[in-house]
């Protein structure tokens, strides 16, 4: 059993920048991806970014790519996503989420543990 719990979420105005943590406890998935996903009122939940836990790989979805970055750190169970230039379209609830297998993915379905999600606002 694993609990993911955000932080960082707030209100900026368009082109600022945030940092959102995702703090793990409980047992540990080393090796195993997690995600950052977003849901915006009356719109499908969105893959946002993904990392692998024990490596390199990065993924992001095509609306974010190039402005976010994903990250972890390894000694603290924290993974972060670093979010520059933001626009008001980015404004969500974001969710961090970890799979109890192997392998990257950008589907919702398939992660297993998920926080209660931080907001994130962006005027304009």
């Amino acid at each position: 059993q694993v609990q993911l719990v955000e932080s960082g979420g707030g209100l900026v105005q368009a082109g600022g920048s945030l940092r959102l943590s995702c703090a793990a406890s409980g047992r540990t998935f080393s090796g195993n991806p997690m995600g950052w996903f977003r849901q915006a009122p009356g719109k499908e939940r969105e893959f946002v970014a993904a990392i692998s836990w024990s490596g390199g790989r990065t993924d992001y979805g095509s609306s974010v790519k190039g402005r976010f970055t994903i990250s972890r750190d390894n000694t603290k169970n924290t993974v972060y996503l670093q979010m520059n230039s933001l626009k008001p379209e980015d404004t969500a609830l974001y969710y961090c989420a970890a799979r109890a297998y192997s392998g990257m993915s950008r589907t919702p379905e398939l992660y297993d543990y998920w926080g209660q999600g931080t907001q994130v606002t962006v005027s304009s």
